[in-house]
């Protein structure tokens, strides 16, 4: 161990090992098969790199992703290192000269894809001195894990092609039942399983849930200011959400760039170059971007959208504080989310794991306990200890009898033969007189208007607290329509008391609101119509008049005739409503949104917000 603490020292730069890392490099050492669970940044790579350049031969690296190939053969070559890698991106002749060097001996890692692997199985390996193999990224051989790769099952021919080579299998993510199938795909002959601590105590974790797009857009704009010059990765479920993203924030002055599968391979290097060289501070990506970069400054990470399980989001959270300082994550959770990733469950080949692993990120988005116990339970790490470095640790929740609530929401849900979904309730539990309510007959119910005391935002807030504790489901299979639980029902029936969370609007403080004297507006007097619709259109006309003539202003600034003409179609009661209407922004929400609601609701003749 010696000799290896000062190649450690002369090739790396490290005086020490890290935990486990002797432990694996002995086992290694000893010619005997390994399985390695390491955090993103835990130094899985020295495991095995290391043992590389000590012994004589050469070490196949199987790998999947040419971005983290490539990042890893530079680093090795930049450390002095002789390495090299081939892939089908490479020129004939510089792959025939990768071959030559390597059957010379004089290189002591190769890195290779699986399917690379298999086409030179049966010429270049044979004629290769192979020190060890090992298996990056593993979790890709399981039908269990979170990436399958079919390439990858290939691989376990290369425990009976080379019985004597030591294979060593990593990852930095896999439950239990991904650990024991990828010990039985590749066929490791008694392997030592090393499970290093999955706590990252640097990482802060936070979950906002129920927020719409324009929400969403405003937070992310005050936590990336929040994080001046700090580098971020923003991942998203689809291509059009990260070029969308990167476009909002490049309009707010925000260096950003978006990477997806569908760009080209010149603007997809591009970005990442960018990225890596601090030339951009953003990057909106799908969730492959990142596996091939060892950037050690990535300050935060934000999930615009919910991983479809705890072992994507773990290991994209695990981008950021590689180098171990303080980091942020910032997850947006949604039911339209779980919809969605729901039905790519359902049409998965693994339909009931998938499943299964979803309803368990669920559970942690939902939770109301420490975030990380969660985490660390998941792979097997228990701890009696919250973190104090979450959302829920650092703002415990207080509670209430919230059974009124629940009965209101489920009697409005009863009602209506448990025919709508979310949006629907809170509007009919508010009172809202929109043209689908009044189409419906929901505005005739007993149940309608029961709860208008509480804000739209609030009433999502407990139907989501209600869903997670089971007093009311979706149902999937119809539409998701919410249903009622027999939990919810004896609530309603006043079987049983329900506790809440209380509820407190959050403030991100995005536009500081105006200062100065409140505006004094003329009386509206609308013209008589024969349809409230021509009514409210003219009402608006005026007010946006004498707004613009008091602010010298032409009128469509203030708000366009399409803006206008969505007031008309949705008419907002409240400025949660009125925050969703085409054109309406933070600045023009806090400017004009109380005077254009308050005419609304004179127009519609409901009474005024208090």
């Amino acid at each position: 161990m010696k000799q290896l603490e000062q190649l450690l020292k002369r090739f790396f730069g490290y005086t020490a090992f890290r935990p486990l890392q002797a432990d694996i490099i002995r086992q290694i050492l000893q010619r005997k098969d390994a399985l390695v669970l390491m955090p993103t940044g835990g130094g899985k790579s020295i495991c095995f790199q290391l043992p590389a350049i000590y012994l004589p031969g050469t070490a196949i690296v199987v790998s999947p992703l040419i971005a983290l190939m490539k990042d890893q053969v530079e680093g090795l070559i930049a450390n002095g290192i002789p390495a090299a890698m081939l892939n089908s991106m490479m020129p004939e002749e510089e792959r025939t000269r990768v071959r030559q060097h390597s059957m010379q001996g004089k290189i002591k890692l190769l890195y290779i894809s699986p399917e690379g692997l298999m086409n030179e199985l049966h010429w270049l390996l044979p004629r290769l001195d192979i020190s060890l193999i090992a298996i990056d990224e593993a979790h890709c051989i399981s039908h269990w894990g979170h990436d399958f790769r079919p390439e990858y099952t290939q691989l376990a021919v290369l425990k009976s092609e080379y019985p004597d080579v030591p294979m060593v299998a990593l990852t930095a993510t896999a439950d239990k039942i991904t650990r024991q199938d990828i010990v039985s795909q590749l066929n490791l002959q008694d392997p030592k399983v090393f499970i290093s601590s999955f706590d990252r105590s640097n990482l802060s974790l936070t979950v906002r849930r129920g927020l719409n797009k324009r929400e969403k857009l405003n937070t992310i704009s005050a936590f990336i200011r929040r994080h001046r010059d700090q580098s971020g990765i923003i991942y998203c479920l689809s291509r059009n959400n990260t070029e969308m993203l990167a476009g909002e924030l490049q309009d707010m002055g925000i260096r950003a760039l978006a990477y997806h599968a569908g760009l080209t391979p010149e603007l997809r290097n591009r970005a990442q170059e960018s990225f890596i060289k601090d030339d951009v501070q953003v990057v909106c990506a799908t969730v492959a971007f990142g596996m091939g970069i060892d950037k050690s400054n990535v300050r935060w990470v934000i999930h615009y959208n919910m991983p479809g399980s705890i072992e994507n989001y773990y290991q994209e959270i695990g981008r950021a504080g590689r180098d171990g300082l303080k980091s942020d994550t910032l997850l947006f959770y949604s039911v339209g989310d779980l919809i969605l990733l729901r039905r790519f469950a359902e049409e998965s080949g693994q339909q009931e794991t998938n499943l299964q692993k979803l309803e368990t990120m669920r559970r942690y988005c939902e939770a109301d306990i420490c975030r990380r116990r969660i985490l660390l339970s998941y792979f097997g790490e228990e701890t009696d200890q919250d973190c104090g470095n979450c959302d829920v640790c650092k703002n415990p929740p207080h509670r209430f009898d919230g059974s009124q609530l629940v009965q209101k929401a489920l009697s409005g849900m009863i009602r209506t033969n448990e025919t709508i979904g979310m949006p629907v309730l809170i509007d009919l539990l508010r009172g809202s007189l929109r043209e689908e309510l009044r189409n419906k007959g929901l505005d005739r119910l007993k149940t309608f208007g029961a709860g208008r005391d509480l804000s739209y935002k609030a009433w999502k807030e407990y139907l989501y607290q209600m869903l997670q504790l089971g007093y009311m489901e979706i149902d999937y299979v119809n539409e998701n329509k919410l249903k009622a639980t027999e939990l919810g029902k004896r609530v309603l029936f006043g079987e049983q008391k329900a506790q809440l969370a209380f509820y407190k609007e959050e403030a991100d403080n995005l536009v500081p609101k105006p200062s100065g004297r409140t505006t004094k507006y003329q009386p509206i007097r609308p013209r008589q119509h024969g349809h409230v619709d021509d009514s409210l259109l003219d009402s608006l006309r005026q007010l946006r008049k004498q707004i613009a003539e008091r602010e010298s202003l032409p009128a469509y600034i203030v708000f366009s005739d399409d803006a206008l003409a969505d007031m008309v179609a949705r008419k907002p009661v409240t400025l949660d409503q009125f925050s969703e209407i085409h054109g309406v922004g933070q600045i023009k929400l806090d400017k004009y949104g109380k005077v254009f609601v308050s005419l609304i609701r004179f127009v519609l003749k409901l009474p005024q917000m208090t």
